[in-house]
């Protein structure tokens, strides 16, 4: 077993060695990562901006385009045969035919290759002819981003933390009930396994529904071909004392290594590492209208997921001998669109206090980073209306049950430690004000020739991510 580890790391470091040497003497290569938690909108940021880099007419904020230096941009099939391909043209005829609807959300890996002929700049732009940079775009659900964590601990810890968070949620109640009436150190027994399996699932994604978003392991909410399965047939026990052989404390131990080394490991191994640029998409604007419990729990969970991520510049020679790097990384708040652009600047402010810490050690670690309020595709338009003798800020768009409906979500404060604040001391609701949500459904489009779909800021979005690149 040892051997073998060893040797597939080397085989892999040769690979790696060769793809390092190939991407910095002949065609360059971004590993473009996009993540978020559920409902950021990393579909339609994925849809939006393969469309808009194709038909670029609305990407003035992309200097090389705006440069006249982009000679074409076309997809091409993408390099890892093993991956699924992101699913570009139906997400796109979703969002664009006649009767547009949001497309299905992440549940696993996938990757999209696009390949630009762009002429360089600078002095030797005269002397140089256009050159390929490849984009692969690695779309993974930000859930099992959160799994990471769980490799430093022990199944016995992340029990105890685990069973400590969640005894005060509503949503836990019968897994609890369950949890407690068990005896870690009984024999095991297969459908009690299992029982407490399904309930802490049924949890899980209830807990996900009502806000919360410390809900791992990530994969029993997105369990795909692992649906069933011993590695996904544990949950947490109130364990306080060793347990001897084959008792239920020993598998549900042995089935959370399991998950960590069969499934959290290959993640990490075999795509996190290997991304360079970095998107995560935060819907903060949906924590917000939950109340301040939800902000602070984002919160922590932009955290835990930023704090996998290995940032640092990557120059050709320390790829070669220390790896990947992700030296680019942008943090965006979602759904613009649904505010007036009066607040834009705000919603940015609250996002850059929210991912404050981590910004911070990237920053150190030598990655570049930014926050952005923006909207991937563009759903609402914005319109005063007169209320009480007073004009307020509103948006207008169609709702998912097809009427047209105008909304004034409330006004965000200047200062965003008014809402950290509120959320870090526990509190249950705002105390000065209220916030609004509401769902919009795409609205029709007709886009002309040369035209990618319409969306705020997604073009700034581009140029901070892969302009460097082109």
């Amino acid at each position: 077993m040892v051997i073998s580890s060893l040797a597939d790391s080397v085989v892999r470091g040769v690979e790696s060695v060769g793809d390092t040497v190939s991407e910095a003497f002949f065609e360059p290569v971004i590993r473009l990562g996009v993540t978020g938690l559920a409902r950021s909108g990393k579909t339609v940021f994925i849809t939006s901006l393969v469309a808009n880099l194709l038909d670029r007419g609305r990407m003035p904020g992309l200097v090389a385009q705006q440069e006249g230096r982009i000679n074409a941009v076309y997809l091409q099939p993408q390099p890892d045969d093993t991956v699924p391909r992101f699913d570009y043209e139906n997400h796109l005829a979703a969002l664009t035919g006649p009767q547009p609807h949001w497309p299905d959300s992440t549940r696993a890996v996938s990757e999209l290759r696009l390949s630009f002929k762009a002429r360089p700049s600078g002095l030797l732009s005269g002397l140089q002819g256009p050159r390929t940079v490849h984009l692969d775009i690695v779309d993974y659900p930000g859930e099992w981003l959160l799994d990471l964590a769980l490799l430093d601990k022990t199944y016995e810890a992340w029990s105890a933390e685990t069973l400590e968070r969640i005894t005060a949620r509503p949503q836990a109640a019968t897994f609890l009930t369950q949890a407690n009436a068990a005896d870690p150190a009984d024999m095991h027994d297969e459908p009690t396994a299992q029982a407490l399996a399904k309930a802490f699932a049924e949890y899980l994604n209830a807990a996900r529904d009502a806000g919360f978003y410390d809900c791992t392991p990530g994969r029993f909410l997105l369990p795909g071909d692992l649906a069933g399965s011993p590695v996904l047939t544990f949950a947490p026990l109130p364990v306080d004392r060793p347990a001897p052989r084959r008792s239920l404390h020993r598998e549900m131990a042995r089935r959370f290594e399991a998950y960590k080394s069969q499934v959290v490991k290959p993640f990490f191994r075999d795509h996190f590492a290997r991304i360079d640029r970095q998107v995560v998409l935060v819907d903060a604007l949906g924590a917000i209208h939950k109340g301040p419990q939800a902000v602070e729990d984002m919160r922590r969970a932009m955290a835990d997921i930023l704090s996998a991520f290995r940032p640092g510049r990557n120059a050709w020679l320390s790829r070669l001998l220390l790896g990947k790097r992700v030296e680019r990384i942008l943090f965006a708040a979602t759904k613009a669109d649904h505010l007036h652009h009066q607040q834009h600047q705000r919603l940015t402010h609250i996002m850059e206090a929210l991912i404050r810490d981590a910004r911070d050690r990237a920053s150190f670690a030598g990655a570049d980073t930014t926050a952005l309020s923006m909207a991937s595709l563009r759903a609402t338009t914005e319109e005063m209306r007169l209320h009480d003798g007073v004009e307020l800020p509103c948006v207008r768009g169609t709702l998912m049950d097809g009427k047209q409906a105008a909304f004034y979500p409330g006004e965000l404060p200047d200062d965003p430690l008014k809402l950290l604040g509120a959320a870090r001391n526990g509190a249950e609701g705002w105390l000065d004000a209220e916030y609004g949500f509401m769902s919009f459904a795409p609205a029709k489009l007709t886009l002309r020739p040369g035209d990618g779909p319409p969306h705020i800021r997604l073009d700034r979005a581009a140029q901070f991510l892969i302009g460097d690149r082109l």
